[in-house]
């Protein structure tokens, strides 16, 4: 068994270039023979309008989820009531800094900076994507 997150966006390239940034993950090749995944939706048939209604990112290694990206009409409306903790150290020694390094990173590619939260039960940087989903680094 094993899971896949989706995210709903109106720009799933762009979503997706964002979030191989934030994970360290890379956005997902296209099939063998294929040098687009444009080239591949044009040989199956899919129309053109509809080339961008899907993009995904995966973990080159292989250990971590799929993130998928599907394009909706819709604009965000609400707080997310799911967010992704965006993990870049073990917890240990120079975690903060090593958080806010990559805070930087993020915001470089469209990330907006929302909070930092420093509470007894933790503590974290509290960030929105480029579509307005909100995520953590810790």
């Amino acid at each position: 068994m094993g899971v896949q997150i989706t995210f709903d966006a109106h720009d799933t390239v762009k979503q997706a270039e964002f979030w191989a940034l934030a994970l360290d993950y890379v956005v997902q090749p296209p099939p063998p023979g294929f040098d687009s995944w444009f080239a591949f939706a044009e040989k199956i048939g899919v129309p053109k309008e509809d080339w961008d209604r899907l993009n995904a990112v995966v973990d080159p290694a292989g250990a971590g989820p799929r993130v998928l990206f599907q394009k909706v009409p819709e604009d965000k409306t609400v707080k997310n009531r799911v967010h992704l903790d965006v993990n870049v150290s073990d917890g240990g020694e120079g975690r903060k800094e090593l958080a806010h390094a990559h805070r930087e990173k993020l915001e470089a590619a469209g990330a907006t900076f929302l909070r930092e939260v420093d509470e007894p039960t933790g503590w974290c940087i509290v960030m929105a994507d480029p579509e307005g989903n909100e995520f953590c680094v810790q």
